[in-house]
């Protein structure tokens, strides 16, 4: 688009007028490129590329500042817009009277972003210096006034419409930025949807390759967004940032969900446990209980086994944590205060026995999905249907790690003495030996080793007859009734591979027995009859299911 300049008067201000427009067009001593032309200035994509080229990538807020400064000490002396002299400074603004380059709009733009690069840097300084948290709040103040001023400029006739509401965006994004970290909520919510509201119509009306930048504008505002909603008072707003983690946020994302969760962990004092109550007070085992109690909802919502193993090992490494805190809290506690004998457990270290039961069932709730996995993967395998190798070999390690979690829940202190969670934790010990040994017998099986491969199916059959018809009582179990109903499947799947490795292992004693009967002196050949062989074997199963 052109500017029309009327160039048929011939009056002095006329002349100087169409001097100035030929001077900002950069065609001096042209006269056919009068007509100014209109600024656009893709201001967010400026922005990013400043950011990933000059630190920012790497979170490095100090580098992209000192990049700031330069790049505008550079395009000050290219616009000859210095702020003083050598005699002192004078501070020069960017108006619309003096708006020649488009390269002025520029200047009010990487101060706002050097400013902005100051608080963020402020910000990471503050978890260790809480006075800086005021220097951070006055620099984001510096960087809207900055963004203010620019949108101001771009209302400019010379500037498009695309970049008035890019300036528009950015500065409503600046200022929510400013009213989030003062803890404004309603402020900052109407800003930021502000903002991604410009973002998304924009999107809309670019073409696909420039659509990208805008849409991940938009997806980076959603968590602010919903942190303000949930502390106005919105109550499905709480749900729907917990839920924000599956989707693989960044480190703010975690840093807000952390945030709500410690909010809500207020009101989780205390935990009881199989009839006895406890105090809770290490931060950490707060948010991680607040975690666990909702779970089972994450659970619920995933669409396949890879998205709840994420789910299980986030909780798993949170459950971590809290056990590490706590025995850090008991060990201090230790060295400062010498604890009376008593006959009755601590209520920390009981405290102690209730997250590690946690963590082994979550562990165990864990390996029961990767099993649920690996025998659909052993059985496509076998039957031709994938070619993604799956061994058996991979079910002994899983059930292995299960029947020690079992024999670590059987030792678990305080619960020497309670005798239906000592039956239960026997009879998932059994049941899950009986699926290992099954297991290492086909892994037997595979390296031709057909007597311990019949003896490993008989041991898994006696394991399956102390434990089939038997129920799990305690509540903690229940969830793993399923284990227990799946032994039927597992003893005709023992039955059909004893009687295989029977037959191979008296085919085999047999086969021995023949040719050292075949071997002499004189003779080294081996006389081979494969049809007896094959006659024997169906000789074996009609006389075994007669």
């Amino acid at each position: 688009m052109k500017i029309e300049v009327n160039m048929t008067e011939t009056k002095s201000n006329d002349s100087e007028t169409i001097t100035t427009t030929q001077q900002t067009s950069g065609a001096k001593n042209d006269s056919s490129k009068g007509p100014e032309s209109i600024y656009t200035v893709p201001l967010l994509k400026l922005i990013k590329e400043a950011q990933q080229q000059h630190g920012l990538r790497h979170g490095d807020y100090q580098r992209y500042r000192t990049y700031c400064s330069s790049r505008l000490h550079r395009l000050r002396k290219v616009l000859h817009f210095p702020q003083g002299d050598r005699k002192g400074f004078k501070k020069r603004e960017v108006t619309l009277d003096n708006l020649k380059d488009e390269k002025f709009v520029y200047l009010p733009l990487i101060q706002a972003e050097r400013a902005w690069a100051y608080a963020m840097q402020l910000k990471q300084e503050s978890n260790t210096e809480p006075r800086k948290k005021f220097h951070l709040v006055a620099r984001l103040r510096k960087a809207v006034s900055h963004t203010i001023h620019l949108e101001y400029i771009c209302q400019s006739p010379l500037c498009d419409a695309r970049t008035k509401l890019e300036a528009q965006a950015y500065s409503a994004w600046m200022q929510g930025t400013l009213f989030f970290e003062l803890q404004e909520w309603k402020q900052a919510s109407e800003k930021l949807v502000l903002s991604q509201t410009i973002y998304e119509k924009l999107a809309s009306a670019l073409n696909e390759d420039e659509q990208i930048l805008y849409k991940q504008r938009v997806e980076e505002l959603n968590p602010n967004l919903r942190y303000c909603a949930y502390n106005i008072g919105d109550s499905s707003a709480q749900q729907d940032l917990l839920n924000m983690r599956s989707k693989g946020g960044k480190s703010e994302l975690d840093a807000l969900i952390a945030q709500t969760r410690e909010k809500q962990a207020a009101s989780l004092l205390e935990v009881t446990w199989r009839g006895r109550t406890v105090p809770v007070r290490l931060e950490k085992i707060r948010v991680f209980l607040l975690a666990y109690q909702g779970l089972d909802a994450s659970l619920g919502k995933a669409n396949d086994c890879d998205a709840k193993l994420s789910a299980y090992e986030t909780i798993l490494l949170d459950c971590k944590e809290a056990i590490q805190s706590l025995k850090e809290d008991l060990a201090a506690v230790a060295k400062t205060k010498v604890d009376l004998q008593s006959s009755q457990l601590g209520s920390q270290q009981y405290l102690l026995s209730y997250l590690t039961f946690l963590r082994a069932t979550l562990t165990i709730d864990r390996n029961l999905v990767m099993v649920d996995v690996f025998q659909k993967n052993f059985a496509a395998y076998q039957s031709g249907e994938s070619k993604k190798v799956a061994k058996p070999q991979e079910g002994v390690k899983l059930y292995e790690a299960m029947v020690q979690l079992s024999g670590e829940l059987q030792q678990l202190q305080g619960m020497e003495n309670d005798k239906k969670f000592q039956n239960d934790l026997e009879l998932l010990t059994k049941v899950f030996k009986a699926f290992r040994c099954y297991y290492m017998a086909l892994t037997c099986q595979g390296n031709r080793q057909w007597a311990e491969a019949l003896a490993l199916y008989q041991r898994a059959e006696t394991y399956i007859n102390q434990s089939e018809g038997k129920k799990l009582g305690d509540s903690e179990f229940t969830k793993y009734s399923r284990v227990g109903q799946d032994l039927a499947h597992l003893r005709s799947l023992v039955n059909s591979g004893k009687c295989a490795a029977h037959a191979q292992n008296i085919l085999g004693v047999e086969d021995i027995n023949a040719a050292m009967s075949g071997l002499s002196v004189r003779s080294k050949k081996v006389y081979a009859a494969p049809d007896l062989q094959i006659w024997r074997l169906a000789v074996y199963k009609l006389i075994l299911y007669m």
